[in-house]
């Protein structure tokens, strides 16, 4: 049986502008090229099954088909229902990779799309969000036998997988390769600040100069939202339940204050958290007319949309990826991409560049838990330093730049605790 008889996709005749979006990002990720080129040679897959879940567009497809190319038989999902593009998912299984994705299906259908996945029997994983590894644990323990290890994408995933060890449930290794060096400071901060304003801003149609944005959360992926809401003009304050990072933010030259506090004079919210009702009922409350909140945490539980419903005495799209709340006193609220990822869900997600980096460490990070599950054992491990590093230098090499080295006499310096 071939791709195309097991995969389940919308439509096949899109395929050929899905190749198109695969090519475009292919020139602009040479690292991912570069271990493309290594994984032809050594083929460290060969025989092996290989699921992913990840938002399924042209960047995802092409780490895909480098880690088909080395060797592995390859099943994907989406890891977000509004995050698919059918005409990459049709491509893809042109290309001989089992798809099991849709844009928009139904809860039940897009369930179905994980279990299809998982009943592959993979031999690894490659997760976004941590549902493929939920569903293994939860419902499916009769899959988790061949399972050797994976690799989680995003900080939301990285807290499940350590909650699932710290049960002393996990089966099996899992690499936090959100955790990364190259993941975070790049992806998360530049990658996630530039496409969550991408998003607003191709479905919104609207100035954000001169107004208010309320960031919530300053991690890594909200220092990136705020720096931008910045470049874009906006005054920019931040809401953070920790005190560290509210300091940071607070000398980063960002207001700081409680949401409570915030819900009134913000135009935009932007959540970033990873926690479920960062914006709750109390908060819409006060909010102007006419705020537009938006979400890009990997779950669509940090704007509680059932307490804005509830609040709302009336609903309707406005515009595509808008829905337009209209409270009981006059005032419109006006909620992005239903709640869901705001980057990926109303937008192309993070720039190729970006993940260039990324999907490299999940291909390198994926080759090394291959080799190596029996003796990292069932726990969730760092990228080690040395992968990071080769990545960054494979960065390095694709832009042109070069870089210093430690002289003898600095090495034998930097390991000595004798002044000499």
């Amino acid at each position: 049986m071939n791709t195309t008889e097991k995969s389940i996709v919308r439509d096949m005749s899109l395929a050929p502008s899905g190749h198109l979006k695969i090519d475009w990002v292919k020139e602009h990720m040479p690292v991912l090229n570069r271990i493309r080129e290594q994984f032809e040679k050594e083929q460290p897959f060969k025989g092996l099954k290989v699921a992913i879940s990840l938002h399924l567009e042209a960047k995802t497809a092409y780490l895909a088909k480098v880690v088909k190319a080395g060797g592995a038989d390859v099943t994907i999902t989406g890891s977000n229902p509004l995050s698919t593009q059918d005409d990459v998912a049709a491509a893809l299984v042109e290309d001989g990779i089992t798809v099991f994705a849709k844009y928009n299906p139904d809860p039940a259908e897009y369930k179905e799309h994980f279990i299809k996945t998982l009943e592959t029997k993979p031999d690894l994983i490659i997760d976004d969000g941590g549902d493929l590894v939920t569903i293994l644990h939860s419902e499916r323990p009769d899959l988790l036998e061949q399972v050797r290890g994976g690799c989680e994408e995003t900080t939301t995933g990285v807290i499940r997988n350590r909650a699932l060890e710290k049960s002393g449930e996990l089966k099996f290794p899992m690499i936090a390769v959100n955790d990364a060096y190259c993941k975070y400071l790049f992806d998360n901060r530049y990658g996630t600040g530039q496409s969550v304003w991408d998003g607003i801003n191709r479905t919104t149609n609207l100035v954000v100069a001169g107004k208010t944005v309320v960031v919530i959360g300053y991690g890594w992926c909200g220092r990136g939202v705020a720096l931008r809401a910045k470049g874009l003009g906006a005054k920019v304050i931040v809401t953070e339940i920790d005190g560290i990072k509210a300091i940071e933010a607070y000398m980063d030259g960002f207001e700081v204050m409680p949401m409570a506090e915030a819900a009134k004079h913000g135009d935009y919210f932007v959540t970033v958290t990873g926690n479920r009702d960062v914006i709750r009922g109390e908060h819409i409350e006060v909010m102007k007319d006419g705020a537009i909140l938006s979400n890009a945490g990997h779950f669509d539980v940090e704007i509680n949309k059932p307490e804005l419903e509830s609040l709302s005495t009336s609903k309707r799209v406005v515009r595509k990826d808008i829905e337009e709340y209209v409270m009981k006193d006059g005032r419109k609220i006006y909620l992005l991409a239903e709640g869901r990822l705001v980057n990926l869900a109303a937008g192309d997600g993070h720039p190729a560049e970006i993940m260039d980096m990324t999907f490299a460490l999940q291909a390198v990070s994926l080759a090394y838990v291959n080799e190596r599950y029996k003796e990292i054992g069932a726990r969730v491990l760092n990228v080690p330093y040395e992968l990071d590093e080769q990545v960054a230098r494979l960065k390095l090499e694709a832009l042109g730049l070069g870089i210093d080295t430690l002289t003898e006499e600095q090495k034998a310096y930097l390991e000595s605790w004798k002044e000499e």
